[in-house]
């Protein structure tokens, strides 16, 4: 439910010699990340492995580990940053949305649709099925929320817009279980109705 869409260039092609890559410590990480969110697109979550992401990125195993000590930190480190470019797109939302009420609400369903039309491409798409299953995936979705309700609790605590948002979940969720399915049930011109609601 969110920005997803990867670049056509590969991180890997981005990296520095072996040499000069010790020196860049956050240059290799924001690298791997890259990687593992391409082969989550491509392949679905379950096909991040360490020595996917590794031989991707161009490092060895052990200088994954050093960023990353398990799938798991991995897989929670490319979700906290999938988040973070959540909360990008919504607050450039917020700032050209002249309404307070409401406000968050349209942003979170914007963010809902934006990359729905890449189906399976889509990193949300694919990290939708850990989300459910992994407890820290979980756990991070929750505190994000949580924290971006008490954040817009003034502008956004209604009912109403509470059930808004619930109804861009619902979309979400039968995307990831009916795959285009999803999209024919609930067509994209449905995030107009949704942002009517949340603007009266």
């Amino acid at each position: 439910m969110a920005p997803a869409s990867l670049s056509g260039s590969s991180p890997a092609e981005a990296l520095l010699s072996a040499h000069h890559r010790k020196k860049q410590p956050e240059q290799v990480r924001r690298a791997l990340l890259d990687c593992a969110a391409q082969i989550a697109a491509e392949q679905g979550a379950s096909a991040i492995t360490i020595q996917a992401v590794a031989e991707r990125a161009g490092v060895t195993k052990g200088g994954l580990l050093h960023h990353f000590d398990s799938k798991q930190t991995l897989l929670a480190a490319v979700f906290e940053d999938l988040l973070d470019k959540m909360d990008q797109e919504i607050d450039r939302t917020l700032a050209d949305d002249p309404l307070a009420r409401g406000r968050f609400t349209r942003a979170y369903v914007r963010a809902c649709f934006s990359d729905r039309l890449l189906g399976e491409r889509s990193l949300w798409a694919a990290l939708s099925v850990a989300i459910v299953s992994e407890p820290a995936l979980c756990s991070l979705w929750s505190t994000w929320l949580d924290g971006r309700m008490a954040q817009h609790a003034e502008t956004d605590g209604d009912q109403r817009l509470v059930a808004v948002r619930l109804a861009a979940d619902g979309v979400w969720l039968a995307d990831m279980m009916e795959k285009d399915g999803g999209l024919k049930r609930y067509p994209q011109d449905f995030e107009a109705v949704l942002l009517a609601m949340a603007a009266t």
